[in-house]
């Protein structure tokens, strides 16, 4: 390999440098250009680095370079036709939507390319290599099939249909660019030395070896960091979160907390320099569980001002805390016929987006701090790198390419803090990116509840009380605790009409791994438990738990009240709560039609789920339209796309109001060049808020083009009418080409600006419905139908928005069924591996029947409300309603794996059903 022979073809390309010692062939393809080939889980577990070597689909990540030697190479880029003719399997996926941030797609093509007719006819066995976390497997399947969702309707008739992703071509040709997907002249790498300590302070930092490491630049450590507090979580107002947070910090709350960072010219270099550094530590004693933290004597996690560091009591571990009462619970429960009282618990979920954490730093031209990042926040982060570090915005810039999947785990600053710092250090250009075991020991999770749930009804069903205790462990630090925790008890509780309700609920420091943002923001932990508990409650009265709970929800028009507090801007904007239920009455009505082996036990259960539609206190988006010479449209919006869809809605929204096809909409976003400011795509906000920005941005700039157009006319503006290329009057037609030239030549720029604040706000509401069958003998269970019901207002793309529900529910059934990142006795996470945390794979996702409920909100932008994170909730009770309804046996604690539930049932045998 080193005599200058080594020679390997890339799609018809010859490269005849030879890759290093060790170098995997995943590495060697993206380091000559190849980024569509990716980096997924660095073990041969997701199937995001699929190549063919001549033919044969490998994984690249596996596959060591040299062997490659003498060999074709095939990657997505290559499976195109030379005259650019797609393959076959490429137009299926784009003719069937077969992803959503498409970060595993290269893939799954390459994986399916390669099928012969025999593993086409089964899936399972064929997708077993790989893995999307966004898709619920559906739209892929519907993609290998050959079946077509996609349409091309006419001019100013968009929204409503199932236009396709305007990256499509790109994500099904690789060519789509993700955070790491640039080539940037002169890059250093970073790697992060990390805690093995649960708790404890760095008494001494010995670089010295470190730094005779050949191409080591610089290490950095806690004396090289701003002294400055802050919160990774990222909001509109900063003051929802703790700033208990330093970039580097003296003092370690978890194993796997950063320590020092070593900036080399290879990550080989920068990996050996973290080998060499010398931490002397002073271990201080640690606590692990949340209940145990806040006993009196605990060890302290946070010892800071609770003012200025805005933590509740700190000596006592609780970082925020709710109390509240409507009524008089005590005398609810006194005037019910049966109470139903039980404690549950959720586990902690790891994001597992596809595309780890990560972020590349450099100087640009004008001098100014550039940071391209996989972040669903760039302004947001661009404050905060501001504050951190004393710079104007004007000198501070963050863009993200495209974004591999988020689900609320990139609403965080997790490393453009430490990448900034180095860039300013050096003013050389500087990456970092996560591997798959830091995303789960140095990223976040979702937060582990614990909750005691009280119920009281009258013999007719009537709720007379509900109360509920919360503890949720925050971990080490207190990005997003509050507001979790503040938000697990609102619409959980205010979806039912109780005249009596209390609310006892602690976010709670402990030195585990940091909690964050997660779907459903803390709503699905405390509805598996409300949702489960009110099942349980109607079987008390022998009655049906649907018609139960159908009598208690709250109906149109009525105040959604919690114990935790009314928030006055969100309104019931439209209503299909009650319709929804109503599509999982009917589907348990229809036949049974499941063949079911001898001996398994048949079950069914349902659950609901209110959510509102944008974080209280405001979600700022700005948005602005501009013709151009052309005659076509530039849209410029703040919001990611990370397969949440809103870059389609927001060509949609812009095509319909314009009278013109998608196709003549360009899109740039996630820019903080691009729009004054957008907040960040979270909390369900891409369409309701970030596309109601651009709903008024492009309806002024309607307004301004057929203004102009009639004073250039000389008509009457009611005369003036958009079509798809034009304006039309009673003369004829005058081109938007002309019409820009005649504004350009009398100084007039075309070009409207929308922004909306994100209040008031709406409610979606989801149901879910499951059929199970359970193997008393082993615990295997199997979905035989499911069947989801979504209120999301206006379907602004149909095809779209039920990939958001299906995605939705695969992923809550992963954490229903068998995700858990577990930690040891001594804090560390034990499951840092795809191999050891099992994500849902094709053969354990079912199809699930969505319906949409014809409701139009009078608050979202032409009656549209969100359905990117409301999917998730009701999934895990309504598995859990259907388990006991099979079994007999209530399980109170997530995940419901196969060992738990056979030994359930098992004891059931032995000693009589009792709760698991």
């Amino acid at each position: 390999m080193n005599d200058g022979t080594f020679g390997v073809v890339v799609n018809g390309r010859p490269h005849a440098d030879p890759p290093r010692a060790g170098q995997c062939l995943r590495t060697y393809l993206r380091e000559h250009g190849w980024f569509g080939v990716k980096k997924g889980c660095d073990a041969g577990d997701c199937g995001a680095c699929t190549v063919h070597v001549d033919g044969e689909p490998v994984h690249s990540c596996l596959y060591p370079a040299f062997r490659a030697e003498g060999r074709t190479v095939t990657t997505v880029e290559g499976l195109a036709g030379e005259d650019g003719e797609l393959h076959p399997v490429q137009r299926r996926f784009l003719d069937a939507q077969g992803f959503q941030c498409g970060f595993c797609t290269a893939g799954f093509l390459m994986t399916t390319a390669a099928l012969d007719e025999e593993q086409l006819a089964d899936l399972p066995r064929a997708f077993k290599g790989n893995l999307c976390r966004c898709t619920g497997y559906r739209a892929i399947e519907d993609a290998v099939r050959g079946v077509c969702h996609t349409e091309a309707p006419s001019a100013g008739e968009a929204v409503g249909r199932n236009l396709p992703a305007p990256a499509g071509p790109q994500v099904v040709t690789g060519t789509a660019r993700y955070t790491f997907d640039i080539d940037v002249p002169g890059l250093l790498h970073m790697k992060l030395l990390r805690s093995p300590h649960a708790h404890a302070r760095v008494v001494a930092v010995d670089t010295a070896e470190a730094l005779r490491v050949p191409g080591v630049h610089v290490v950095l450590t806690h004396r090289d960091a701003p002294a400055r507090h802050f919160s990774t979580a990222r909001h509109e107002h900063p003051e929802e979160d703790p700033d208990d947070t330093r970039v580097l910090d003296d003092i370690v709350r978890h194993v796997g907390q950063r320590v020092a960072a070593v900036v080399a010219d290879t990550e080989a270099a920068a990996e050996e320099g973290c080998r060499r550094i010398e931490v002397t530590y002073e271990v201080l004693p640690a606590v692990l569980d949340p209940e145990e933290a806040m006993r009196p004597g605990a060890p302290v996690v946070h010892d800071k001002d609770a003012v200025t560091a805005r933590i509740a009591r700190p000596r006592d571990n609780v970082v925020g805390e709710v109390h509240g009462e409507i009524g008089d619970v005590e005398a609810g429960f006194a005037a019910a016929d049966a109470v139903y009282e039980d404690t549950y618990r959720t586990q902690r979920v790891q994001h597992a987006s596809l595309e780890t954490h990560g972020a590349v730093g450099w100087f640009d031209e004008d001098d100014r701090l550039t940071v391209r990042t996989s972040s669903q926040t760039p302004f947001l982060t661009r404050r905060a790198l501001c504050t951190l570090y004393d710079l104007p915005p004007e000198r501070v810039r963050v863009v993200a390419g495209r974004v591999g999947g988020g689900f609320g785990g990139k609403q965080e600053m997790l490393v453009e803090d430490i990448v900034a710092l180095a860039v300013l250090r050096l003013r050389r250009p500087v990456k970092l990116e996560y591997t798959r075991a830091e995303q789960f020991h140095g990223a976040t999770t979702r937060h582990p509840f614990t909750i005691r749930v009280k119920a009281g009804a009258r013999r007719d069903g009537t709720l007379t009380a509900l109360q509920v205790r919360v503890v949720a462990n925050t971990g080490a630090y207190g990005n997003h605790g509050p507001a979790v925790m503040f938000h697990s008890v609102g619409e959980s509780l205010a979806v039912y009409r109780a005249p009596h309700k209390k609310v006892d609920a602690f976010s709670v420091y402990t030195h585990t791994v940091p909690a964050g943002a997660f779907r459903g923001y803390g709503l699905g932990q405390v509805m598996f438990a409300m949702e489960s508990a009110l099942d349980e409650l109607a079987r008390e009265l022998g009655l049906d738990p649907v018609d139960f709970k159908k009598r208690n929800i709250i109906g149109p028009g009525e105040p959604m009240l919690s114990p935790g507090g009314e928030e006055e801007d969100l309104h019931i904007a439209s209503y299909g709560l009650d319709s929804c239920v109503d599509i999982v009455r009917r589907a348990r009505a229809e036949p049974v039609a499941e063949g079911v082996p001898d001996g398994w036990l048949v079950g069914e259960g349902a659950a609901l789920a209110m959510i509102a539609t944008g974080p209280p206190g405001g979600h700022i988006a700005d948005a602005r339209v501009s013709l151009l010479p052309d005659g076509s449209f530039d849209l410029a919006v703040g919001t990611a796309e990370f397969g949440n869809g809103t870059t389609t809605v927001h060509r949609q929204i812009a095509a319909g109001e314009l009278a013109t096809t998608v196709d003549r909409i360009t899109v740039r976003q996630s820019d903080t060049d691009v729009v004054r400011h957008d907040t960040g795509a979270f909390a369900s906000t891409g369409t309701v808020v970030a596309g109601k920005a651009t709903l008024r941005a492009a309806r002024a700039l309607a307004d301004q083009v057929l203004d102009f157009a009639a004073a250039r006319l000389r008509v009457p503006r009611g005369e003036c009418g958009l079509a798809e290329e034009a304006v039309t009057h009673p003369g004829g037609l005058l081109s938007l080409k002309e019409l820009y030239a005649a504004a350009r030549s009398v100084g007039v720029t075309l070009s409207a600006d929308g922004h909306f604040g994100g209040t008031p706000r709406s409610v979606a509401f989801n149901a879910q419905w499951f059929r199970l069958a359970v193997d008393p003998g082993t615990g295997e269970i199997r979905i035989l139908r499911s069947v989801h019901a979504a209120d999301a207002g206006k379907v602004m793309n149909p095809m779209q928005c039920r990939g958001q529900v299906e995605g939705g529910v695969a992923q809550a059934l992963g954490a229903t069924l068998f995700e858990n990142v577990r930690v040891d006795a001594h804090g560390a996470v034990e499951t840092a591996a795809f191999r050891r945390y099992r994500l849902p794979q094709y053969a354990d996702v079912p199809r699930t029947e969505v319906h949409f409920m014809e409701t139009s909100d009078a608050i979202g932008p032409l009656g549209a409300k969100s359905m990117s994170e409301s999917p998730f909730n009701p999934v895990a009770p309504a598995f859990a309603n259907a388990l006991r309804d099979a079994t007999g046996v209530r399980f109170t604690e997530l995940p419901l794996t196969r060992d738990r539930v056979w030994l359930a049932l098992h004891e059931a045998a032995a000693n009589g059903p009792r709760g698991r």
